[in-house]
């Protein structure tokens, strides 16, 4: 029977208001081992740190598959025994892609992208993640192992975009990450800078933005099971109880509609 490892990153996950009891659960239900790594994350960091950490649970994880997951990434109970199928399906592959549902309030989501997270340790152990914008996308042979590229699986990750953080969480965690991105790349980007209301600010423009694209909609009964009880329960302070007031504030064009139907459109035939 194929080996299945997931590996995930948790630095103070109570303190940054992270869903990592939820994610654990669903991960250990789903795989035959989890690999946690990132506990001594310091506070002030180099960007190539995260790419590092990544490859610290590749190389740990034993699993002839090696999934990683970000603590807000969550996969349907339902879809546990299609996911191994299409594992074992695409071997011979290096890597599979799955699309990404992502989620600030629980009633509406956009197909972001999609992810390269499943990797073929048992025949490509040689695969690194250092690759892309972020230096922590996986590669081979120095080649980045792009989506394009490798078999696309339609099965969603559910993620929870700071869905269950305050807004001094994300204002101090969006500047730690924009302080390491200007100090590894010598530019802001589109983190806005230093300080954590500047960080806020660059933030909360972008989440407008991808917010309007948000136009699937389900209920709250439809989530994983293991994160239910948790999105029933948001409180205002919590970026997903209504977005911080997007969720009644925005405007969608009709254009934001056209390109997230056709995402979704585009991904349901492409199995």
């Amino acid at each position: 029977m194929t080996k299945i490892s997931i590996f995930t990153s948790m630095t103070n996950p109570e303190e940054r208001m992270d869903p990592w009891k939820e994610a654990m659960e669903c991960y250990k239900d789903f795989a035959d081992e989890v690999i946690v790594v990132g506990k001594d994350w310091p506070y002030e960091f180099k960007w190539d740190h995260i790419g590092k950490t990544f490859n610290d649970g590749f190389e740990k994880s034993s699993g002839d598959w090696v999934i990683r997951m970000d603590l807000d990434y969550f996969f349907h109970e339902n879809s546990f025994k299609k996911i191994r199928k299409n594992l074992d399906k695409y071997d011979q592959h290096p890597a599979i892609s799955f699309p990404q549902y992502q989620f600030f309030t629980p009633d509406r989501y956009q197909v972001k992208t999609k992810l390269c997270i499943a990797l073929n340790k048992k025949k490509y152990p040689n695969i690194v993640l250092n690759g892309g914008g972020d230096l922590c996308q996986p590669t081979l042979d120095n080649k980045q192992i792009k989506f394009s590229d490798v078999p696309f699986v339609n099965i969603p990750i559910w993620q929870y975009d700071s869905t269950f953080r305050s807004k001094d969480i994300i204002s101090e965690d969006r500047a730690r990450f924009a302080r390491a991105w200007n100090n590894y790349f010598n530019n802001w980007g589109d983190r806005g800078g230093a300080s954590p209301e500047e960080a806020f600010e660059a933030w909360f423009r972008m989440v407008t933005e991808r917010y309007k694209k948000h136009v699937n909609k389900t209920t709250i009964n439809k989530h994983p099971k293991y994160i239910k009880e948790s999105l029933s329960k948001l409180e205002q302070t919590q970026f997903g109880y209504d977005a911080f007031g997007l969720k009644n504030d925005i405007k969608r064009d009709f254009k934001d509609y056209i390109i997230a139907y056709k995402n979704k459109f585009v991904d349901s035939f492409n199995i």
